[in-house]
């Protein structure tokens, strides 16, 4: 039985990826936020999963789907370069946001454990792309903690 060939990038994601720049609030959230494990552990909760990782997977898969075709065809189109990004109907495609993880991952982001690294890497990705506001973010961020510790 013939093992697939492994999939690479397009060129264009290997330019982009060997240009990381960190983002100021994600490096602080890295540096000061804390993991479930110890949140788990303080709070006696026994599930090994933090409750948002049900919604980063949720929200992986809609950032993923395009509006009426199959992405899954529409994104073996565009690594055969039989398309280009653009044409992608597709905030952020599943191979390229898990190409953009994997590389996070290994640079950035080698030191935060997983899922929290899966969630700095998303939120790496939609603010490269201008769909969050770090500024925004921070603030509801802010209204968060907040509201969570007036109880």
């Amino acid at each position: 039985m013939a093992v697939p060939e492994k999939m690479h990038a397009p060129a264009e994601m290997a330019e982009c990826a060997a240009n990381w720049t960190p983002v100021p609030l994600l490096e602080d959230i890295k540096e000061h936020g804390r993991v479930w494990v110890d949140l788990a552990e303080q709070y006696g909760v026994t599930n090994p999963d933090p409750p948002w990782k049900t919604s980063l997977d949720g929200m992986c898969e809609v950032l993923a789907s395009g509006s009426c075709s199959s992405m899954a065809a529409a994104e073996k189109r565009w690594l055969a370069g039989d398309v280009e990004r653009d044409a992608m109907d597709a905030p952020l495609p599943l191979l390229e946001r898990r190409w953009e993880e994997d590389e996070l991952s290994a640079t950035l982001y080698q030191d935060v454990p997983f899922p929290e690294r899966q969630l700095l890497a998303l939120t790496h990705s939609l603010i490269k792309r201008g769909l969050v506001d770090p500024e925004v973010l921070k603030k509801r961020m802010k209204e968060v903690h907040e509201r969570l510790n007036a109880t």
